[in-house]
């Protein structure tokens, strides 16, 4: 793929707040979407992310009437994508997701994760500070997974789909109910933020943004 391209489909990728509900995405293209998503990147690789396609009509329903942001993506939305993350008890250093991880998924040694669970537990007793405030840890971690959200929506845009994150929603009520509804269990996962795919139901205006010399600022 050319540079020019791949502009191309940043410049041509808009928040769809509403999409033909007629145009679904083909499944190979879909699961090519949360492929990307699946690959991206982590902090210590420690993917502290679920991916969960709602399909639901029912739960879609419901979700739309808990979340502000999601009135016109819930229901015409082709996919629709919550994604969790991991609590800070599971995160911890010394948790037993973390082994997971780091010897069943990483194929470390016993000896590499002691020294890996070592330096995690300095990055996150002193470096961030993380086990100090539960709050601070789970927003750490929430912002791990906006890195596959915006490779998701960009490898969408690349392939012609549209995309919306969604952030529009009350936290403690959208945890109950996905709770309630079987989606997560208590104390391990909560939403991060959702994500619509589909086709746009109506043109956009061209895309705004600041000038590039207003952004990038270089030094030396």
């Amino acid at each position: 793929m050319k540079k020019e391209d791949i502009l191309d489909a940043y410049r041509w990728r808009q928040a769809t707040k509403e999409f033909d509900a007629d145009r679904k995405i083909d499944e190979e293209d879909f699961e090519f979407i949360l492929e990307t998503g699946r690959l991206s990147p982590s902090s210590f690789g420690f993917e502290p992310w679920q991916f969960v396609v709602v399909r639901r009509e029912d739960l879609l329903q419901k979700i739309k009437d808990h979340a502000w942001g999601a009135q016109g993506q819930a229901l015409t939305a082709s996919h629709f994508v919550l994604i969790l993350a991991r609590t800070p008890e599971a995160m911890r250093h010394d948790s037993d997701y973390i082994r997971h991880v780091v010897m069943d998924v990483q194929g470390r040694t016993e000896d590499e994760y002691a020294l890996r669970v070592k330096r995690v537990r300095e990055f996150q007793e002193q470096d961030y500070r993380l086990l100090d405030d539960e709050r601070v840890f789970q927003e750490w971690i929430k912002r791990q997974t906006y890195i596959p959200l915006g490779n998701m929506m960009t490898a969408a845009a690349q392939i012609g789909i549209d995309s919306c994150p969604i952030e529009g929603f009350n936290q403690a009520d959208i945890d109950e109910l996905l709770i309630s509804e079987g989606v997560m269990e208590r104390g391990a996962w909560s939403l991060s933020v959702m994500v619509a795919f589909g086709h746009r139901a109506r043109d956009f205006a061209p895309k705004t943004r600041r000038d590039f010399n207003e952004v990038v600022k270089y030094i030396g």
